[in-house]
């Protein structure tokens, strides 16, 4: 009987290979991983690649990359370091395929949210992708995130004001009201006549994608980016509500109309001088309840930009 103290391995095996090509990216994709971000453990998909550059290589060792990532799921806080580490370790048990190494993470964050005035607070996600790249000892990393939040059109918002002083002055001229009693102004405006109209508003979507300093060495600013963006934004979609909190988002949004071009604005300037980042690009979506179609808007900007 004859044993094999070793199983076959067709990647050594000395066929000819006919059509010899570098490859970019050879890997594998949708590999189920729960990681810690920022202390919370959220159920990921994640993409492991490394470059083929040897044109004649049949393959990579796949099981390399996997069972490297399988230790990110220990690491209570992930950082850029430690991801950084791995690309690595990919390339170091590559070394004669590969110069470059690649990690795509996708997600979606859970994040407690409080309520604007009441007591009640609620649960909101955060879709996020996160992209790491290692090339000749260069490192690079992108974090997306997708922030939900509400927009009033402020041509609308006109329009309905001038149809509440017409039927203002209607009512006046009609002696519905007398316009020396404040009592009978205020009776009056809290009824359907008075409000004759209301402005458009709409879910809209912030696609945030920004460039992460190769510095940072605290864990991956999630929680950072996402408070920043919506303090700029002022109208983010809320959870749990009472009345006195869906008054207060009336209020905030009647506060802070925007159009597609103002909300990206506000984001712009709020993160042209952030520390953790050194670059972004963004769109802005609103999701319009006048039209058929959205309204979008989209900027970047780097630090060599300036």
């Amino acid at each position: 009987m004859i044993t094999r103290s070793t199983l076959p391995d067709i990647s050594l095996l000395s066929s000819a290979n006919s059509h010899p090509y570098p490859l970019d990216w050879v890997g594998m994709e949708n590999i189920s991983l729960p990681l810690y971000i920022e202390n919370t453990l959220c159920l990921c998909k994640v993409n492991a690649y490394v470059s083929l550059d040897d044109p004649y290589a049949k393959g990579i060792h796949m099981s390399r990359l996997y069972t490297r990532l399988l230790e990110l799921s220990s690491i209570q806080n992930l950082t850029l370091l430690v991801i950084e580490t791995v690309l690595k370790d990919f390339l170091l048990s590559h070394q004669s395929l590969s110069k470059h190494a690649k990690i795509d993470l996708y997600g979606e964050l859970p994040l407690e949210q409080p309520a604007l005035i009441s007591q009640l607070s609620g649960w909101k996600s955060y879709p996020f992708h996160l992209s790491c790249q290692l090339h000749q000892q260069q490192f690079k990393a992108t974090l997306g995130i997708d922030i939900a939040y509400s927009s009033t059109c402020p041509c609308s918002a006109a329009l309905a004001r001038d149809l509440i002083q017409k039927s203002f002055q209607d009512a006046i001229l009609s002696e519905k009201i007398q316009p020396n009693r404040p009592d009978q102004i205020f009776t009056w405006l809290g009824t359907t006549n008075a409000i004759v109209a209301t402005p458009h508003s709409q879910r809209s979507l912030a696609q945030l994608n920004f460039d992460l300093s190769p510095a940072i060495q605290k864990p991956l600013p999630f929680i950072q980016l996402i408070h920043h963006a919506e303090k700029a934004l002022a109208t983010p979609v809320q959870t749990a509500v009472k009345r006195v909190d869906e008054q207060a988002f009336a209020l905030a949004n009647g506060q802070n109309l925007m159009f597609c071009e103002d909300a990206l604005r506000r984001l712009y300037h709020a993160f042209i001088n952030y520390s953790d980042i050194t670059g972004f690009n963004f769109k802005v979506i609103h999701a319009e309840s006048l039209h058929a179609h959205d309204a979008v808007a989209q900027g970047k900007w780097t630090k060599s930009s300036l």
